[in-house]
């Protein structure tokens, strides 16, 4: 009982560092699909379970819940056992974690092929699913702050702070957003309606981004970033006013998703003052975690892992920078359902989620396996060339294609006409569409060579030997 004990439970995280790969493959490969059908709308015609609308909340589904989660889950309970010096609550409750949302990702590739779906964004799944979800993420919360409570030393590192509030923010998200009334075992009907169920339907939709695609990522960048480099977080101080001001500001933004409708004008503008808001407190945790390398910029020539780390930081800036200028009435008047907001969903996504989740991943794997890096350092360098420029390729043609579509749309002749059709506009669109492609194509080569040398690395690992415990007094708390 005594080796137990004095071990970490890596297991759980060698798990769902695994399934991050794997479901990030099957994730970008069915955007992949639908890009291709932008392209090529007769492709798969008359098979209606892969239709545009119907892979299309799969591949947002697959991204974000299945390979990002997957990449959060693995990383906190990382972290959380790192910094606390003390093994996971339960490892019966890990396993019940790590399998329970293996179930619901699969529930998912299942139903919404099939047309079984809310018809919400980021919140397709039928109501049996969400009690599912639900169940996992309470035993998820239970595992995490249960680790946290047991600590061994008796400060909490930043980090947690944004994973603990990530996981009380999504499932307050997911429970009043999915508040339904089941008319069958497939299909249930929203308890709020009108302008009210759009507004929570993007209070949830907004902060699924603001919690679940940021609070929990910078846990990782404000651990992985300082381990990688060497060096302790630049400012501790700003880390900790950076939290408190995000998780202030974030929960009020959604609105911006609804200028321009029938939503109050008072909550529309709201949405807007507290988006602006949010640039200050987004840019200073970016460069909290970009100055941290600051004496050992070197280290970004030879360590190809710090560069997935540190341009994930530059994509995040450029992703909050643009997202509280969309924001602004007049460019939302522009901006609004145009390729432009394809193009800024992506560079967080693409740029900052997904590479800040790789970096993570390849500093964190070789160590469980008792390695001192991955197979191939070279193919880590060539993954991230090849990710940089399909990330580059989509959001350049997305921004090119949305803010000509918006000029096209708003451009009225002398006698109040409009100058052009929507075809006319959508023809003009068509070889960005192409484009995206090229840079989803890279994306996902990227993450075949990812997961080449992940099986490379395990073959090589030989037999895993559980990692001791840290004592009290060891530096990881503070990385």
């Amino acid at each position: 009982m005594q080796a137990i004990t004095a071990t970490y439970n890596d297991k759980v995280v060698r798990q769902f560092a695994v399934a991050t790969v794997v479901w990030g493959i099957v994730g970008m490969l069915v955007g992949v699909i639908i890009a291709a059908q932008l392209y090529w709308p007769t492709l798969f015609e008359g098979i209606s379970w892969l239709g545009y609308g119907r892979l299309r909340p799969l591949h947002t589904n697959a991204v974000i819940f299945a390979f990002g989660g997957s990449a959060l889950f693995a990383t906190s309970l990382h972290v959380v056992q790192r910094t606390c010096h003390v093994r996971l609550l339960s490892d019966g409750l890990a396993s019940f974690v790590f399998w329970g949302w293996q179930l619901v990702i699969v529930a998912a590739a299942i139903t919404l092929p099939l047309g079984l779906s809310q018809g919400k964004e980021y919140a397709e799944l039928e109501w049996p699913i969400d009690i599912l979800i639900t169940i996992v993420w309470v035993a998820y919360g239970w595992l995490f702050f249960g680790t946290i409570a047991r600590r061994r030393v008796q400060h909490i590192y930043v980090a947690n702070w944004f994973y603990g509030s990530f996981i009380i923010a999504v499932a307050l998200l997911h429970i009043v957003n999915n508040a339904v009334l089941p008319a069958s075992l497939t299909k249930s009907y929203s308890v709020y309606t009108g302008a009210v169920d759009a507004m929570a339907q993007w209070w949830y939709g907004h902060n699924a981004v603001g919690f679940f695609l940021t609070a929990g990522f910078l846990g990782m960048m404000y651990y992985f970033v300082p381990k990688q480099a060497g060096r302790p977080i630049y400012s501790y101080r700003l880390s900790i006013v950076h939290f408190w001001a995000l998780i202030a500001v974030y929960m009020w933004a959604g609105p911006h998703h609804l200028q321009y409708t029938a939503l109050p004008d008072w909550a529309q503008s709201v949405g807007m003052v507290f988006s602006l808001i949010l640039l200050a407190p987004s840019w200073g945790g970016a460069i909290n975690g970009v100055l941290t390398l600051s004496g050992v910029w070197h280290k970004l020539r030879t360590d190809p892992i710090l560069k997935f780390l540190i341009v994930a930081l530059s994509f995040y800036m450029i992703a909050t920078f643009e997202g509280p200028m969309m924001s602004i009435k007049t460019v939302n008047s522009l901006s609004h359902y145009t390729d432009w907001t394809v193009g800024h969903v992506h560079a967080g996504a693409l740029g900052w989620v997904a590479m800040i989740s790789i970096g993570s991943i390849y500093s964190m794997l070789p160590r469980l396996l008792g390695r001192e890096q991955m197979h191939s350092v070279k193919l880590v360098d060539a993954h991230f060339w090849v990710h940089t420029l399909g990330v580059v390729f989509y959001i350049a043609s997305m921004w090119i294609a949305g803010v000509m579509q918006g000029l096209m749309w708003r451009a009225t002749n002398d006698d109040g006409t409009l100058t052009y059709t929507f075809v006319e506009a959508l023809n003009a669109t068509y070889p960005y569409y192409l484009g995206r492609l090229f840079g989803g194509l890279l994306v996902l080569a990227g993450m075949l060579v990812m997961a080449w040398n992940v099986l490379r690395t395990y073959q090589q690992a030989g037999a895993i030997v559980p990692q001791p415990l840290l004592p009290p007094d060891a530096s990881e708390a503070r990385a």
